[in-house]
């Protein structure tokens, strides 16, 4: 997330909670794509962490990118920790390690958010190469242990990093280690981003086998096709996970309040000023009850700030966040929405994808995702392997794009932004198995060849 709220509106009301969410409800016509991707920054030489300070630092860096785009700075006091285009454009943010993430604006077609994508690389290139800085596409960093990543100056993981070893074995590595790219997708009712949360949570571990890709560990296959997947199965299950109650009766906008409610807040940002409050529900907050901030109540920014710190599979603020696949280089970036555009913003593979996934159980469901880090399509859903669903959703997702209509400057329709996806399922075969492959094989057991295939 690239800001924290700034909005000091009191609340007063649960009602106010459920209308918050409730704002996001568009017409289809105004749907848009948002884009959000991660990168590893490294060293051209040596292949090291960047760290933040100094002159080819990664501060340095945002700097140049604010001369070179004219964006605002983000500041958290004498530090440079973001941009915003006050435009209404895109922004770029900092996560804990130095991970370098493009929010990306609001687009209108798949076609708009690769454009998008392939000119935020090209600037970046422009400032990072002369201070020696490369990025990788990969979900985790393949060969630093955690002890050597960078802290950001950023109040907020300053918090987080003290509260997660209470909670989760991997809350640490998924700060530091790990990069993702998220899609963010609209709705235009209740009942619509029930059904669009419900197909994409029980299809999330299909998203997770296409863009696996962090099979390795301080420079040691770690056993896994997607470790940045795993890490999240024991991260902070207060707030993590597949939601098997989205899927009950009674489920919309009131029913995620009363989930938020109860989940730990991390902090309460009052000015400059980060409060430690990890742990303590937000409903104790609501009701005046946090022992830190003793008869205060919330504001609209306390709570859009608590809900960017919830972490499910798929996550609901004014739009549903698409959170199963692993960072991903720059040629597989736009098939993430591709896929899901596909899949979610046209009605009829919509109502296929509801057919092909309404009739599994919520244990089937959580077996699904606890699978797929280790197995990939291999993992099965009743008598049928991921990689038949996968296919299925291709076709899906195939169907609901060249019906969207939109065209390209070359008379494509968005559909031909799913070619890798494509290569992949006829190979049968995860992005990580290929990487296992070419280590044991043209790389010689050493992951220093990923920093040269795998960078932007």
């Amino acid at each position: 997330m690239a800001r924290d709220q700034l909005d000091m509106t009191p609340l007063n009301s649960r009602d106010e909670l459920v209308a918050w969410l409730a704002a996001g409800v568009k017409s289809p016509a105004e749907f848009r794509i948002g884009t959000e991707h991660e990168k590893t920054p490294f060293t051209l030489d040596g292949h090291r962490p960047v760290p933040y300070a100094g002159a080819r630092g990664i501060g340095a860096l945002l700097d140049g990118m604010q001369i070179l785009l004219g964006w605002d700075p983000i500041m958290e006091g004498p530090h440079i920790i973001g941009l915003h285009d006050v435009t209404g454009g895109g922004a770029i943010s900092l996560e804990p390690g130095g991970q370098f993430e493009l929010s990306g604006a609001p687009v209108e077609t798949v076609h708009q958010t690769h454009a998008e994508l392939m000119a935020h690389l090209s600037q970046v290139r422009e400032v990072a190469t002369p201070l020696g800085i490369g990025f990788l596409g990969l979900g985790l960093t393949p060969s630093w242990s955690r002890s050597e990543i960078p802290v950001m100056p950023k109040g907020r993981y300053k918090i987080m990093t003290n509260y997660m070893p209470k909670v989760g074995s991997y809350g640490l590595d998924m700060m530091y280690r790990t990069c993702t790219v998220q899609t963010n997708l609209d709705f235009s009712s209740e009942a619509d981003m029930v059904k669009k949360l419900r197909v994409s949570l029980a299809l999330q571990p299909v998203a997770t086998a296409l863009f696996a890709n962090s099979p390795f560990t301080e420079g040691k296959p770690n056993g896994l096709l997607s470790f940045r997947s795993e890490i999240w199965r024991d991260t902070d299950n207060d707030r993590s996970g597949m939601l098997p109650w989205a899927f009950e009766d009674g489920m919309g906008f009131e029913r995620w309040v009363d989930y938020a409610l109860d989940v730990p807040m991390y902090f309460v940002k009052r000015g400059d000023e980060y409060i430690d409050v990890a742990g303590s529900s937000f409903r104790k907050f609501f009701d005046g009850n946090n022992e830190k901030l003793p008869g205060q109540r919330p504001t609209l920014s306390d709570w859009a700030n608590h809900l960017s710190t919830i972490f499910p599979e798929v996550r609901l603020k004014r739009y549903l966040e698409m959170r199963g696949a692993d960072g991903q280089p720059w040629g597989r970036l736009t098939a993430l929405p591709a896929f899901w555009v596909g899949l979610l913003y046209d009605d009829a593979s919509l109502d296929a994808a509801w057919e092909l996934v309404k009739n599994w159980t919520a244990e089937e469901r959580q077996t699904l995702r606890d699978e797929v880090p280790r197995l990939g399509f291999k993992a099965k859903i009743g008598n049928r392997s991921l990689l038949e669903v996968a296919k299925d959703c291709m076709v899906l997702a195939h169907a609901g794009l060249r019906r969207r209509g939109r065209i390209d400057g070359s008379g494509l329709d968005e559909s031909r932004h799913l070619t890798p996806l494509d290569r992949i399922l006829d190979s049968g075969r995860t992005p990580a198995e290929d990487m296992l492959e070419k280590y044991h094989g043209v790389w010689r057991g050493s992951v220093e060849p990923a920093y040269d295939e795998y960078a932007f």
